[in-house]
């Protein structure tokens, strides 16, 4: 039996969405060639842009495609801070590696703040206020967290802001396929999206940008993407970044139904197995699609190698650490690094059922019965 319980890290490409792409193969002309094959590459490729933008209420011209989620905040990030002379930029504690690591990297030419989180994984937001300053530029927020599932109180962080002159960045790759993710609402100057977390292919990504933003473009050679990004586009991928758009949108109640039923399904089970863990954050402020499962008789590395002789396959945190079981950053910002150590994610997609949970927590109840009450340390 195999169970793949890692959908936060990456989804399989939807069948659909591939045959669709593999279909419009013949639009492999240059988006920048001028003749006839070059043309009409260039409208497929701008349809592509048109329909992600209605789906997210913004303007086409606003739409950047990249090559990942990855590239997308760096563009903002690095590219704001280089727009300023050491500029003041906020995050917090719990971002996403691409966001988290290139703030940490950018420390010698700027003043970053990290916000700390309570024990839900949510930010304090009169701490938020308190550190705006007449020299933010950038505010980075994740929307909902990548290893807890936690949404952060997007619309009271748009109010903080409303009176800064401060930029607000919101990383929504883990959000668009369970919340309504729509520009104007968020009051956001940047968002970024990720393709292969929506069953596309790996290698897009979406960056929104609002109209009249200063950004430093990161890559130069060319005058693609409005001169945002250099390169010759990806046409195919951005096709089938525009179809998981779509779909996720258009199924989003359906899929929120099923994947509540899935987490509530395994926490049951793992109760009535008499399994001791304890939720990392409050279910009360997470998606349906990730829950994070503290477990105090063992430690996270010994029980995903168990897991995975079993056929499941679950994760320790972000699949960005190098593929090495490293404390989640997020889980220690939360409790502390013991509890992290002992702590692993589940995330859910469409494909698994309610008897696959029961078969997780037969196997866990299992695993727990083999290393007896005192646990493995």
């Amino acid at each position: 039996m195999s169970i793949y319980v890692d959908y936060a890290a990456t989804t399989p490409i939807d069948e659909e969405i591939l045959k669709s792409m593999l279909n419009s193969a013949d639009k492999f002309g240059n988006p920048s060639s001028i003749h006839r094959i070059g043309k009409e590459a260039k409208a497929f490729y701008e349809a592509s842009r048109k329909n992600i933008a209605k789906r997210l209420n913004a303007h086409p011209d606003e739409i950047v495609f990249t090559g990942s989620a990855t590239e997308a905040n760096n563009m903002v990030i690095r590219g704001t801070a280089d727009y300023y002379e050491r500029p003041h930029i906020i995050t917090t504690a719990v971002e996403h590696a691409s966001v988290k690591e290139t703030y940490q990297d950018l420390e010698d030419t700027c003043d970053v703040t990290y916000l700390s989180v309570d024990k839900d994984g949510l930010i304090d937001i009169d701490e938020l206020k308190d550190a705006l300053t007449e020299e933010t530029k950038l505010v980075s927020i994740i929307m909902v967290n990548n290893e807890t599932g936690t949404v952060q109180p997007m619309a009271d962080i748009a109010e903080a802001l409303k009176d800064s002159r401060a930029l607000l960045h919101i990383d929504a790759v883990q959000a668009f396929k369970q919340l309504p993710v729509d520009v104007e609402t968020l009051n956001c100057d940047f968002l970024t999206l990720s393709g292969h977390k929506l069953h596309a292919p790996k290698g897009i990504g979406v960056l929104y940008v609002r109209r009249n933003t200063h950004l430093k473009r990161l890559i130069t050679g060319g005058s693609q993407e409005r001169e945002r990004r250099a390169g010759t586009e990806n046409t195919l991928y951005a096709y089938a970044m525009m179809k998981a758009v779509e779909k996720a949108d258009e199924n989003r109640e359906g899929n929120t139904k099923v994947l509540c039923s899935l987490k509530e399904t395994l926490l049951k089970e793992l109760q009535q197995q008499e399994v001791p863990f304890e939720v990392n954050g409050d279910v009360t402020t997470q998606t349906n699609h990730i829950v994070n499962l503290y477990f105090p008789w063992t430690t996270s590395e010994y029980l995903l190698t168990a897991l995975d002789m079993a056929g499941i396959y679950a994760s320790g945190g972000s699949a960005c650490n190098a593929g090495t079981v490293q404390p989640s950053h997020v889980i220690e910002a939360m409790y502390d690094e013991d509890r992290a150590r002992s702590s692993i994610r589940f995330s859910f997609g469409g494909e698994l059922t309610e008897e696959d949970m029961k078969y997780i927590a037969e196997k866990l109840k299992t695993i727990y019965t083999k290393l007896g009450k005192n646990g493995f340390i």
